[in-house]
């Protein structure tokens, strides 16, 4: 098991590399001036079997953490602490106090949709027979990876790039010719999600500004006018259906007709299909670069799974996830989840279910065995995605050890996961701050909380 997660952790972050190559850095994004060289320790081992957290590990965390907590950087700030082995809160401050999580909420997410579909399964865009014998329908699986660039679909053997609506479109025109058709009438179906595209709690701007697409269950490249770009179709599915028709006409068919919507007929008849890397690889990528579109779409997958692909589908899934892991239910009573990416200004977690809900995922046995994505897939401090530049000066301890979700909104940062301490005991760990005023400070403050987790 060991040696799949080192394999898979590899994987993502060459993925990952891949990805923000071919999307562009975030919008407002700046590279730091010096980044410190990568950590020489990285996820030290457990020394200690576990058992129950040491009175004096609360000691310890009541004595460092409060002033730490105090500063005015983290205007006002909410933490929880739990001991793995034992499931023991070891430190609270106000932890059941629901706050904005920003995009710490994309980890339960990835709960959700692990446990709905596992981690190996893969999504598959189809293209099927339609009602009438000139019209095939494309159709749309939850692929918030679909590319219309085509990639190398393997790497080591192991699939792991996107799928491409390019090479759909090849194979599709290949079958199509060698059954003498020459002539198509080209429909998208979209059925999988609801047609709610944006959450409660999105100010038009994010669209607009292109923080994320209106959700759908087809579309290409994330929802975006083109590969690369920043802006946003307002329609992703009949965006990525014209973009199909045109690679169908270059390939030699010709496509009557614009696109049109149309539900595909249940088990039409398969021509070609593509299939997305799986749901442990999705999930990896979308903790580790913070992605808001696939973390949506992996939320109304999950909700799917539980009869309804949509925002309140994929909160209900939640829910699901975090009573499955035994988190107490005035914790789950008291969260407010309005969509999959914690953008929505509705979200509202108390940080003792997000540590809480680590704690239960790490302990190793038959019913967490899928969640382990969640821990390969956060960043790790001073290495990879959202962390890679951070915990440096103060924060130095962190570096290597501390592996976690970040969290940035307008006045909110946030940042949970998981660290060994010195004496090689796993915490999981969440704090949630909001009336923020200044968000670098914020950051840097927050690295130095966990960074203090490690003494």
């Amino acid at each position: 098991m060991r040696s799949r997660r080192v394999r898979a952790a590899t994987t993502a972050v060459a993925a990952c590399l891949a990805l923000l190559a071919a999307a562009g850095a975030p919008a407002g994004a700046a590279a730091p001036d010096a980044v410190p060289p990568a950590p020489t320790q990285v996820l030290a081992a457990t020394a200690l079997p576990g058992g129950a957290a040491p009175s004096a590990l609360s000691a310890r965390l009541a004595d460092r953490l409060p002033a730490l907590l105090r500063s005015p950087a983290l205007g006002r700030a909410t933490m929880s602490v739990v001991d793995v082995a034992s499931g023991e809160e070891v430190y609270e401050t106000f932890a059941g106090r629901a706050q904005a999580p920003a995009s710490t909420l994309k980890l339960l997410t990835a709960l959700a949709v692990l446990r709905a579909l596992g981690p190996e399964t893969r999504l598959h865009t189809r293209v099927v027979q339609g009602r009438k014998a000139r019209t095939v329908v494309l159709v749309g699986a939850g692929d918030a990876t679909l590319t219309r660039t085509p990639t190398d679909t393997t790497a080591d053997g192991q699939p792991y790039a996107p799928a491409s609506l390019t090479e759909l479109a090849e194979r599709t025109a290949r079958v199509l010719r060698e059954a003498g058709r020459s002539s198509v009438r080209l429909r998208f179906d979209d059925t999988l999600f609801s047609h709610e595209r944006t959450a409660p709690g999105w100010p038009a701007s994010y669209v607009a500004s292109g923080v994320v697409s209106p959700v759908s269950a087809l579309s290409a490249d994330s929802g975006r006018a083109a590969a690369g770009s920043l802006a946003r179709s307002t329609d992703p599915a009949a965006a990525a259906a014209s973009y199909f028709a045109q690679r169908l006409r270059e390939a030699g068919v010709t496509v009557r007709g614009a696109p049109a919507r149309a539900a595909a007929q249940p088990q039409a008849h398969e021509l070609a299909a593509v299939q997305s890397p799986t749901i442990a690889t999705l999930v990896e990528w979308m903790l580790t670069v913070s992605d808001n579109d696939l973390a949506e779409a992996l939320a109304h997958l999950a909700g799917a799974h539980e009869g309804a692909g949509s925002f309140a589908g994929g909160a209900q899934a939640m829910r699901a996830t975090l009573a499955a892991l035994g988190v107490e239910a005035p914790l789950v009573d008291g969260a407010r989840i309005a969509d999959g990416s914690g953008l929505s200004l509705q979200d509202a977690l108390p940080a003792g279910l997000l540590s809480r809900a680590l704690a239960a995922a790490a302990r190793p046995s038959p019913q967490t065995a899928a969640y382990w994505p969640v821990f390969s897939g956060n960043p790790v401090a001073g290495l990879t995605g959202t962390l890679a530049a951070r915990f440096t000066g103060r924060a130095d301890a962190g570096r290597g050890v501390v592996r976690a979700k970040t969290g940035t909104l307008t006045g909110v940062n946030a940042l949970a996961g998981t660290v060994r301490d010195d004496q090689g005991r796993l915490l999981a760990f969440a704090v949630l701050a909001d009336r923020v005023v200044a968000k670098y400070p914020a950051e840097a403050q927050l690295d130095r909380v966990a960074a203090a987790l490690r003494r």
